[in-house]
């Protein structure tokens, strides 16, 4: 149970938890200020969340892990989601060394296949996905 400290104390509810709907409606409201990110296994628990939650997190950063090759499958869950191209944004990285990243840049370039969904850019104001890759680099080998 998710419990906020503002929350008006009532006798009906004197713990102050959050019903199903009211919950929903939070998260919802503030998903603009909520990000997802993993990395191999957790990449692919990213994209699973972009899949299923996207009312509730604007922000994804899945790293050498995919979900599907297919973009039309991924255009689908924003599109039946009822949100636009600008109303989220994935940061994708991967290594061209990594043992995911074929899968991962298959994936990348099927969405960017789906241009009225999937735009590429750098910046939230031009695009929603941005797909970096480090030459030679893997998982265990990223150097900033």
């Amino acid at each position: 149970m998710i419990y906020e400290e503002s929350m008006d104390f009532s006798p009906s509810d004197p713990v102050g938890r959050l019903s199903s709907d009211s919950l929903r409606r939070r998260l919802a409201a503030s998903r603009d200020h909520r990000a997802f990110c993993g990395f191999s296994m957790g990449s692919v628990t990213t994209w699973h969340t972009f899949e299923y939650c996207l009312d509730y997190f604007r922000y994804f950063m899945p790293s050498s892990g995919s979900l599907t090759t297919d973009g039309d499958y991924m255009a689908s869950i924003v599109r039946e989601s009822g949100h636009d191209w600008d109303d989220f944004f994935i940061f994708a990285a991967s290594g061209t060394e990594d043992f995911a990243y074929s899968s991962f840049r298959r994936q990348i370039q099927a969405m960017e296949d789906v241009e009225d969904v999937f735009r590429t850019a750098d910046n939230e104001a031009e695009g929603n996905l941005w797909f970096l890759v480090q030459e030679g680099g893997s998982g265990d080998s990223w150097k900033y």
